[in-house]
C-alpha cells in the first residue's frame, strides 16, 4: 500500500497535474473542516486524577485525537498523551514525581526564583538609531560593509 506522498510523487511523474489539482483541493476542503485548529494554545486545568481518568475514557471509548481530547478538556495535549502513555496523573499520591515537581515548581514561583524584575521601569526605551543603557548596537549580522569585503 503506498504513501500519500508516494502516490503525489507518481501523480507527478506521470505528469498528471489535473489529479494534484484535485487532491489540492481536497487537502483545502479538509483544512477547513478540521474541529479544531493547528497549534492552538491554552490556559491548562490542573491535573487531577479524576482528570487523568476522564482522559483515559475519552481515549478508550472515543474515536478522538489526543489534540481532540485536550481542547475538549482544557488542558495541554502533551498532558494527555502523558496519561495514556505512561499513566501518569493517575494517583492522589503526594510523593508521585509529577507532584514532586509541580510543588516545587510552584515553591519558586512563590520565591520569585527566576523572574527578573525590570530595570528601570516601562517606557523607557532609545531613541532611533540608540541602544538602551550604553549597549552598542547590534548589526544585522546578515548585511555586508564594503569594509568587510
Amino acid at each position: 500500500m503506498a504513501t500519500l506522498k508516494e502516490f503525489e510523487d507518481a501523480l507527478r511523474e506521470q505528469g498528471m497535474h489535473m489529479a494534484l489539482a484535485i487532491l489540492e483541493r481536497l487537502r483545502e476542503r479538509d483544512r477547513a473542516k478540521r474541529s479544531i485548529a493547528p497549534a492552538r494554545r491554552l490556559t491548562g486545568r490542573k491535573m487531577t486524577p479524576d482528570l487523568a481518568r476522564t482522559i483515559l475514557e475519552m481515549h478508550g471509548t472515543t474515536n478522538m485525537t489526543q489534540q481532540e481530547i485536550a481542547f475538549q478538556l482544557g488542558v495541554n495535549q502533551g498532558r494527555v498523551n502523558e496519561v495514556i502513555k505512561r499513566g501518569k496523573w493517575l494517583s492522589d499520591d503526594p510523593e508521585a514525581p509529577e507532584q514532586v515537581a509541580r510543588e516545587k515548581a510552584l515553591a519558586r514561583m512563590d520565591r520569585g526564583v527566576g523572574v527578573k524584575p525590570r530595570a528601570g521601569g516601562r517606557g523607557k526605551r532609545a531613541g532611533k538609531g540608540q541602544e538602551a543603557e550604553g549597549r552598542p548596537k547590534r548589526r544585522n549580522q546578515a548585511q555586508l560593509d564594503l569594509g568587510d569585503l
